[in-house]
């Protein structure tokens, strides 16, 4: 699992890499992302072309060495960023397509990797969320810059208003709660029905108390999340990287801190 997760990062900071490289000008018009070591000019171009091309390298043949199916999943990616960071983020609705199939391409490597099962609410969730990130990256873009130097800064900018990211925000964060709810609802598919001698009365008690029941809890935590991340989205100054506001903002990583607690305990812990 390790060997996979430092194969993934690698390719992921190939990727990080060129995409730095190819908006450099760009980046240096940018208020925020010219501070940037490529853009300010503490790594140089060649440089970043060699680390570039070495963790690509490295990272896909170290993935082909881990698992068939893994590497299909991170070339897959590989490609994807490559093709996004040279022509795909300036198109219009693709370019948040391209995002969010980056983040669901993370996470099917992941369970890839612990050979875990993905539930169809579940993978449903995942890609509502990723396109709820992916267009809160273009929603926090606009909320930092201008009309007139978003789109200066990069093309495709020009063809959103904030009215219509407005409108995908909610319906993406929509879909993500709703799925997630849904998950929780059918996760006793997954439980085999308890089986008892004790009365009727005592089984029903059982039945009631399985942790399927216990995993809806986690639902205000999840749209306590979701609100807090869409305000974070209209301050603009950190919502361009889902990261850095996960790692940053207290109150949404205590939320996801408590979320984490809640699924651990209520899988690892709860009744069966």
């Amino acid at each position: 699992m390790t060997e996979a997760v430092v194969a993934f990062t690698l390719v992921a900071v190939a990727i990080y890499f060129l995409n730095d490289l190819v908006d450099i000008n760009a980046d240096k018009a940018h208020p925020f992302k010219r501070k940037r070591p490529i853009a300010a000019g503490r790594i140089s171009k060649g440089t970043a072309i060699g680390v570039f091309t070495g963790a690509s390298a490295i990272g896909l043949l170290w993935s082909q060495s881990l698992s068939p199916l893994f590497f299909v999943v991170v070339l897959g990616y590989w490609v994807l960023q490559v093709l996004y960071s040279l022509m795909l983020k300036n198109l219009e609705v693709v370019d948040v397509f391209v995002i969010a199939l980056g983040f669901f391409l993370r996470v099917l490597a992941g369970a890839i990797v612990i050979n875990a099962h993905l539930s169809i609410w579940f993978l449903l969730c995942v890609i509502s969320t990723s396109l709820f990130l992916a267009v809160g990256k273009r929603r926090a873009e606009l909320a930092i810059l201008t009309e007139q130097s978003a789109t200066a800064h990069r093309k495709v900018m020009g063809k959103y208003s904030p009215d219509i990211l407005d409108a995908y925000l909610s319906m993406f964060s929509t879909a993500a709660f709703l799925s997630w709810a849904l998950y929780t609802f059918n996760f006793y598919e997954q439980i085999p029905t308890p089986t008892s001698v004790s009365p009727t009365s005592l089984v029903l008690i059982s039945r009631t108390l399985t942790i399927n029941k216990w995993l809806m809890a986690t639902i205000p935590v999840v749209i306590f999340g979701i609100m807090r991340y869409i305000r974070i989205i209209y301050d603009g100054a950190r919502a361009e990287s889902p990261e850095r506001v996960i790692l940053s903002d207290m109150p949404l990583l205590m939320a996801v801190g408590v979320w984490g607690l809640m699924v651990a305990g209520v899988l690892y812990l709860g009744p069966r």
